[in-house]
């Protein structure tokens, strides 16, 4: 779908052509705390997206986003009751409830008392944790081979699962990686897609929100100063132009691999608005804070390629083996994605999530997306969300 020039015109002033859009995760700003919102009821576009891309009806899709708003809101305050022994949470979507893992039943009532389900796990989240930072060290030592895909935390399995690449399982490196990852810990292993990850970078093409040099990429949240966008698409002091080839700022920082995010400073006329595209699939969407939607929830993105999909969270923490290098505590996600939609955002309802990193497969057939939390840009480089 194309925009007519009029309104693209109109667009660029508002500094937010190719954002992603959700119903999900985020923070608010750099140093402030984490606020969440329980917003407007959702519109009929944004239930008709949920009902397309994850095959709800009307009705299973509106409460399934006044659930998540409210585990969105809970999850801070359960962890805090669950302390030393808190082992992950999740949305279970079956009975619509934010679920905390503890290692004690003393803590199971504590977080019970919050309004949350507990569930007895054996390894706390601190324990699993350290299983993962050592398979990180391992993989920086060495570098993992393409055929692992990923490593995540995953407190419903109580271990960290390494995905491996379908039909790599016997190859004698993934072998290898696969029981030194074991010696440190409790380590399950999952067949992944049929490809390797790769980050949503894309040659120049006309009419799309921003370039740098011959690359295409969206734009992700809008900070007060600039944007946030993907690490991989480009450096240090490059110079971006928007959809209409003016320029709009440059990179102030970029980090890939190792980390994936980034931020452009603006000007030459153009400003920053608290919004993304909705693309026409549903309205345009205010940013009102970062509020983290828990893995289960269910998630929307908008991106400059492939504009508005859903899906659900996955996994949160994920170190991701692209061939440029490792990319680490990544969140996973159901939702298709394809090149061009690098540096877009995630949103869910009106709370940023992070920004389009990469993954595997398309929109056609379906695939997986990795995004970088975007509390922690904000964090890294002291910027403040610009919210509604």
């Amino acid at each position: 779908m194309r925009r007519t020039i009029a309104i693209r015109t109109a667009l660029s002033a508002l500094l937010v052509l190719g954002v992603w859009a959700g119903a999900g995760l985020v923070p608010t700003s750099s140093a402030a705390a984490v606020r969440g919102s329980s917003g407007p009821e959702p519109s009929a576009k944004l239930v008709g997206a949920l009902r397309h891309d994850l095959g709800l009806s009307r009705s299973e899709a509106e409460e399934r986003l006044r659930q998540e708003s409210a585990a969105m809101r809970l999850e801070p305050k359960a962890r805090r009751a669950a302390g030393k022994a808190f082992g992950g949470s999740w949305f279970d979507a079956g009975t619509g409830r934010l679920v905390v893992g503890v290692t004690d039943g003393r803590a199971a009532t504590a977080v019970r008392a919050t309004g949350a389900a507990a569930r007895i796990v054996a390894h706390s989240a601190r324990e699993l944790d350290a299983v993962q930072a050592a398979i990180d060290e391992r993989a920086e030592r060495k570098a993992a081979p393409r055929g692992v895909s990923s490593w995540h935390v995953d407190a419903r399995a109580g271990s960290v699962v390494v995905n491996v690449v379908r039909g790599a399982e016997r190859d004698a490196a993934v072998r290898a990686f696969v029981e030194d990852a074991k010696r440190e810990g409790p380590v399950t292993v999952r067949a992944a897609a049929g490809k390797a990850p790769s980050t949503f970078a894309a040659g120049t093409v006309g009419g799309d929100p921003y370039y740098t040099g011959n690359v295409r990429c969206s734009i992700g949240f809008s900070v007060h100063g600039g944007f946030v966008t993907a690490g991989h698409c480009g450096q240090p002091g490059a110079s971006v132009r928007g959809w209409d080839g003016s320029g709009i700022g440059n990179f102030q920082g970029s980090s890939f691999p190792g980390n994936d995010y980034a931020w452009v400073s603006v000007g030459q006329g153009w400003w920053t608005v608290p919004v993304v595209l909705g693309w026409g699939t549903v309205p345009d969407r205010l940013v009102r804070g970062s509020a983290e939607a828990p893995v289960g929830a269910s998630i929307c993105r908008s991106g400059s390629t492939t504009h508005w999909h859903c899906g659900t969270v996955l996994a949160k923490n994920e170190t991701v083996n692209y061939s440029q290098g490792a990319v680490h505590q990544m969140t996973k996600t159901s939702v298709c994605a394809e090149p061009g939609d690098s540096g877009g955002s995630f949103i869910s309802g009106d709370q940023a999530q992070g920004v389009t990193s990469g993954g595997w497969g398309n929109c056609g057939s379906g695939g997986e997306t990795w995004y970088q939390p975007v509390n922690e840009i904000l964090a890294v480089y002291g910027l403040r969300l610009h919210t509604a």
